[in-house]
């Protein structure tokens, strides 16, 4: 074959490529989620295949965390974190080398939740108090996303949660498949899971909670109109990589604020880089003790 042939050769299946490039392209844009259920369906199949999923009984996440305060004060730590859920048991540790914060501690043993005190005077931290209170965030397997084998989307006849497919929208510029989440026993937090529309992986949950003047975080709800505290917990999840056909986030975000009806608005940060990830490891039972 002359040379000018192979060139064009060559050229010719560089065309065929792109051309099945686009066609998966287009065969994923013609395959949008229409409701809850498909969504849920196309997001399971995004993590594993089905007869994998069904062999997932346990998994341990570890890794760096480095948190920082990024409005209402300053400062920042590094330190390490344990992510073990085994079923519908969970346990999310962030240790701290300080004495004045020392991390967060998060259990549920299927039954019973636990949020351990984190700061020097015995008391939580605003994030451990606002988790103590709104306690869905563990009790539904929520905290942690995919990364724990508690999430909910795993076994929704169990959970029997109400879900709201709200269509595309724009979190952070970036158009999102929107899930609104309602937990069977009812919950004041106001909980949207969100889904990016090409790979229908898990990207973000955003957990939102106001409080009207007067009353405290979890108290009824007041007349319209009074100031409120306003109180977020954003959870965002990136880096996906595939190990033993599950594919899972090596990258956790987690944001916490409250604005306060006194004027104060603070922000915190846990970033949770390059996570070590393994499914099936024997856990401790000891792991999910509530004491």
């Amino acid at each position: 074959m002359s040379t000018n042939m192979k060139k064009k050769a060559a050229i010719a299946a560089l065309v065929l490529l792109s051309s099945a490039f686009v066609l998966v392209g287009d065969a994923l844009a013609a395959n949008p989620a229409a409701n809850a259920d498909e969504l849920v369906a196309q997001h399971l199949d995004s993590i594993a295949s089905p007869a994998i999923r069904a062999g997932l009984k346990s998994r341990v996440a570890q890794g760096l965390v480095h948190y920082s305060i990024l409005v209402g004060g300053a400062g920042s730590l590094d330190g390490k974190a344990f992510l073990v859920s085994e079923g519908k048991k969970l346990q999310f540790m962030m240790k701290l080398p300080n004495n004045e914060y020392r991390g967060e501690q998060f259990i549920f043993d299927g039954e019973k939740d636990k949020v351990a005190f984190s700061m020097a005077q015995q008391t939580r931290s605003a994030l451990g108090n606002f988790v103590f209170v709104q306690d869905a965030v563990i009790r539904e397997g929520l905290l942690g996303g995919v990364l724990t084998t508690a999430w909910p989307l795993w076994n929704l006849d169990e959970r029997k949660p109400k879900l709201s497919f709200d269509g595309l929208k724009k979190i952070d510029g970036q158009e999102l498949y929107d899930l609104h989440y309602r937990p069977r026993k009812n919950s004041d937090l106001d909980i949207h899971l969100y889904f990016d529309p090409q790979t229908h992986r898990h990207v973000e949950t955003i957990y939102s909670y106001s409080v009207s003047q007067g009353l405290t975080l979890g108290g009824e709800t007041a007349a319209a109109g009074q100031q409120q505290n306003r109180y977020r917990l954003q959870e965002k999840f990136s880096d996906f990589k595939t190990v033993d056909g599950v594919t899972l986030p090596n990258h956790y975000e987690i944001q916490f604020s409250q604005e306060l009806q006194n004027g104060r608005t603070t922000l915190s940060e846990w970033d949770l880089k390059g996570l070590d990830i393994s499914s099936n490891t024997p856990v401790d039972p000891r792991n999910f003790e509530v004491k």
